[in-house]
């Protein structure tokens, strides 16, 4: 009977971590997968001839990989766990007696760097599993997320929109009021009274309604073959998520190199503009219609619009009782021209009941593009459509849930939207990763086991005195009658 020494050694001579680490670690299978070597040309001009020498840039940004891929709580925990654990210590380059660098490398690395080395990354993950064969690229799904910001509400500074203006020029604050934004530029917005001093790049959000506080806004492309994330945008959280679609389009077909034919969202993305703009390039718009579900709400047993006939020589409608209704104005912002057949008309009309409950009488509008509407409307209400919604919510909503049970998605690490970006950027790669190495795994150990005991029943169980339904397959087993 052995017992084990105490006494620890004074010199360690013979301990190989490529021995201690097993053979099967994920973290072997991500050494094999991703290069991280493409790092050192990125940041080369970054630094300088003369100094002190830098921790390798490959293993800064293996850290950074580390710190969502394994959801460390932050910086300084990791480098606190690092030296006990040994598959870091592998996974890193490092050796039992290396120096671990202070958790301040991280973030001077990150201030050096910029948000391009690891949109590089992440970019690299979509390429790679484009090469694998995970990415169909003809048909993408689209869906946005709020992340709560790296500051309290008790940080929120509210003051007049000139004191507030003047603050985010201190700070250098991304401006927050664009055209993408959801209120008018006429319209005095929360965040043009309000601004947080923790990060004030954050925007105040309501969500759920429990109040509003500071937020990001993460808009993501998802590829429908395997559900490879694509496509990634992060902005303030007052940008609307519905601004966001084409240019989530436009960037999957760059890391892709493929054409979408088919954009799929829910009915936040179903507005006027992103149906024509869809059509126009020639994408299926299996978008939910926004203005169907404020009609059905609103207009509850009044004439639809497809009621009403349009001729287009006379530029005219014709609505259900006969009369004609003529245009009347253009509107400059929503394009879209209206159609009144007068307050005396609507007023005699016996339908009218049916058909308006204003005071002035029905108007019918058209949009200038409304042959590209309608067919973009029909294409969103289909049987395929909908299938595609529902085939949604197991893909863009399994998404963000993976992230955010998983790799720290909603709350911000760290302040400012360029490193809130860098954030997105590294989950996303870290998503599409896993991704790429489940499709790359041998012969599970389940489907061996169920050859091998197959294979032992047909040896073993063989005997004509046995049941023949004994020599069934394993596979069988489950649809055999129970008997005594």
């Amino acid at each position: 009977m052995g017992r084990q020494k105490q006494q620890q050694s004074l010199f360690s001579y013979r301990i190989n971590l490529e021995h201690r680490v097993r053979g099967n670690h994920p973290l072997r299978r991500v050494a094999e997968v991703v290069d991280f070597s493409f790092v050192r040309e990125e940041v080369a001009e970054s630094y300088g001839a003369n100094g002190h020498e830098s921790v390798d840039p490959e293993i800064i940004l293996k850290m950074m990989f580390l710190l969502f891929f394994e959801d460390v709580a932050s910086e300084r925990e990791l480098m606190r766990i690092l030296p006990e654990r040994l598959d870091y210590l592998w996974f890193l380059g490092y050796q039992l007696e290396d120096e671990i660098p202070d958790h301040s490398v991280l973030s001077k690395a990150r201030r050096r760097w910029g948000k391009e080395v690891f949109e590089s990354l992440f970019v690299r993950t979509v390429a790679q599993c484009v090469e694998a064969g995970l990415v169909g690229g003809s048909k993408l799904h689209v869906d946005s997320s709020l992340i709560e910001a790296n500051a309290s509400r008790d940080s929120v500074l509210k003051g007049p929109p000139q004191l507030i203006n003047a603050l985010k020029a201190a700070y250098q604050a991304t401006e927050s009021k664009l055209t993408e934004t959801k209120t008018p530029g006429s319209y005095e917005a929360v965040n043009d009274t309000m601004m947080s001093r923790t990060d004030p790049d954050a925007t105040l959000v309501s969500k759920g309604g429990a109040g509003s506080r500071p937020r990001y806004h993460h808009h993501r492309g998802v590829d429908d073959a395997h559900g490879v994330i694509t496509a990634v945008e992060t902005t303030t959280g007052s940008i609307a998520e519905n601004k966001k679609l084409l240019e989530v389009i436009k960037q999957h077909e760059a890391n892709t190199g493929q054409k979408v034919q088919t954009a799929v969202a829910d009915h936040k993305y179903g507005t006027i503009e992103n149906y024509v703009a869809c059509q126009q390039r020639g994408i299926t718009t299996h978008l939910g219609d926004a203005a169907s579900r404020q009609n059905n709400a609103r207009c509850k047993d009044i004439f639809p619009d497809t009621s009403f006939g349009y001729d287009a020589p006379s530029d005219t409608y014709r609505c259900p009782a006969g009369q004609t209704l003529r245009p009347r104005r253009l509107h400059p912002t929503r394009r879209t021209k209206e159609y009144l057949a007068g307050k005396a008309v609507c007023a005699a009309c016996a339908l009218r009941s049916q058909c308006t409950r204003a005071s002035y009488g029905r108007t019918v509008k058209r949009h200038e593009q409304q042959e590209h509407l309608d067919r973009a409307r029909v294409q969103a209400h289909s049987p395929a459509a909908r299938r595609d919604r529902r085939r949604r919510q197991h893909l863009a909503e399994a998404s963000f849930a993976d992230a955010a049970n998983n790799h720290h998605f909603k709350r911000a690490r760290w302040r400012r939207l360029w490193r809130q970006q860098i954030q997105d950027y590294l989950i996303a790669a870290v998503q599409n990763v896993r991704i790429l190495l489940s499709h790359r795994r041998p012969k599970s150990r389940c489907a061996a086991a169920v050859a091998m005991a197959e294979g032992y029943l047909r040896q073993k169980l063989s005997a004509p005195t046995l049941p023949g339904a004994l020599l069934r397959p394993v596979s069988e087993f489950g649809k055999l009658p129970l008997t005594n």
